[in-house]
């Protein structure tokens, strides 16, 4: 009889820790992570980018983040930039891969994530990959000549020998986005890092210094990652998330982005948890070295950005948001 993956894994964790913003989200993640999850069994590491030609500055985090990130139990692990680095940060998250130990499961967040449920809870099938499917129509972009989404996506799986029809959404109709296998990168999963990350470097480099002709008027940053990304995780047995992924996106994490959207829009619950975590003096004084953290959740600007918006009756457009933001000089990075 064929063996039934084990879906009560708990896989490692791979996050990006860098100099400056990211650095604080990284903190602030490992925190969540063990005041939600307190019984999680997989490592967390925080992979950090390493100085070399691909930097304009020295991408390493400030040592009292790391020291705070260690006192959370995490690990950190540096890495070497050969294919992106400062041209494209996005990268990292595909570079990465291959500082985690080979061979063992993992799940990658996006730094800007709270864990808020149990973790341990989630049950992953690592014969299937999938990602976070919390996206819009953002990439390819409809251009006056452009040459559709089947075309467009279709270049791309035999570019790597993938199966394209395999991939589609057929409830959904034709040149329509969502019937075309689509990620948001906050989120992923796989079996091996150092197979996902080789095939995810390859595809994406592919794509960047040699794009298929039906690619030649898309632009390709900040897409690259989400681009590259249904190829790896189909060419991997991989796909949309099941039910057993339940919760990401959900209950169990939070994709903020940035901490002004989050005090706009999560819910009362989110944001108490939040100011629970970051009130103990050792956590609270790393995190007020950044502006933005000490001025929204310190310094109380984080009660008047709530104050501003109904959560009940969200702008549809984020652009809304970040606007009257702006507008009121609450917008912060």
């Amino acid at each position: 009889m064929p063996t039934m993956p084990d879906t009560h894994v708990q896989p490692n964790i791979l996050i990006i820790g860098q100099a400056g913003r990211l650095a604080y989200e990284a903190l602030l993640f490992a925190v969540s992570l063990r005041a939600a999850s307190p019984d999680y069994v997989g490592k967390l590491f925080v992979a950090e980018p390493q100085p070399n030609d691909l930097w304009d500055q020295d991408p390493r985090m400030p040592h009292p983040v790391k020291e705070a990130l260690e006192a959370q139990g995490a690990h950190i692990v540096p890495f070497e930039n050969e294919f992106f680095g400062q041209s494209y940060p996005h990268g990292n998250k595909i570079e990465a891969l291959k500082a985690l130990p080979a061979d063992e499961p993992f799940i990658f967040f996006d730094s800007d994530t709270l864990i808020t449920g149990d973790l341990g809870r989630i049950r992953f099938d690592f014969n299937r990959p999938a990602a976070s499917m919390r996206r819009g129509p953002t990439w390819p972009v409809e251009e006056l000549y452009w040459p559709g989404y089947s075309a467009i996506w279709k270049s791309l799986y035999d570019r790597f020998g993938l199966d394209f029809e395999s991939s589609l959404d057929l409830s959904q109709p034709d040149e329509y986005w969502e019937r075309y296998l689509y990620f948001n990168a906050g989120w992923f999963y796989g079996a091996d890092p150092a197979e996902f990350g080789a095939r995810f470097t390859r595809y994406a480099t592919s794509i960047r210094d040699d794009p298929p002709a039906e690619l030649v008027i898309q632009p390709l940053y900040p897409w690259l990652d989400q681009i590259a990304l249904p190829l790896v995780i189909h060419s991997l047995g991989g796909g949309r998330p099941g039910l057993g992924l339940h919760g990401l996106d959900g209950q169990v994490t939070y994709h903020y982005r940035y901490l002004p959207l989050l005090y706009a829009t999560a819910s009362d619950a989110t944001v108490a948890f939040l100011e629970k975590i970051t009130a103990p003096n050792k956590v609270k004084k790393v995190l007020k070295q950044h502006e933005a953290y000490k001025r929204i959740i310190f310094q109380n600007k984080g009660a008047k950005i709530r104050a501003l918006f109904d959560r009940s009756n969200l702008p549809r457009k984020e652009q809304a948001i970040r606007k009257k933001l702006r507008s009121e000089g609450l917008w912060m990075r």
